[in-house]
């Protein structure tokens, strides 16, 4: 079986919320820290492959509104992949590679599809 892997912040609500539940459930993971750990430009084109820039960048919080209004606007893949290497905290949390997919965020659903429901 292929390795879970959960990228956030460990200050993130949304992060605690799915470390807890896949613990609680005995899903075996691996947490890696955006901040602390960084991100590989080669990771996050796969995200980005995946998902698309537009599901990764996380325009709820802090960091999206300290963008300057130049920064927000006009935004594509190269320039979002860019803030996003520049600033972990604009990545929408958590990230969950399973095997081939990933998965972006915490739902009910995705914890069902993790068997951590």
């Amino acid at each position: 079986m292929s390795e879970l892997v959960l990228h956030g912040i460990p200050n993130c609500d949304t992060v605690r919320k799915a470390r807890r539940s896949l613990d609680a459930a005995g899903v075996g993971h691996r947490f890696v820290d955006l901040r602390k750990d960084g991100l590989e430009e080669k990771r996050l084109r796969r995200w980005v492959d995946a998902v698309g820039w537009e599901t990764l960048i996380n325009r709820r919080g802090a960091t999206w509104r300290r963008l300057s209004q130049d920064q927000r606007e006009g935004l594509d893949a190269e320039h979002a992949i860019a803030l996003m290497l520049e600033q972990p905290a604009l990545i929408r949390r958590p990230i969950i590679e399973h095997g081939d997919r990933v998965h972006v965020g915490w739902s009910d659903e995705t914890a069902s599809r993790l068997g951590a429901s």
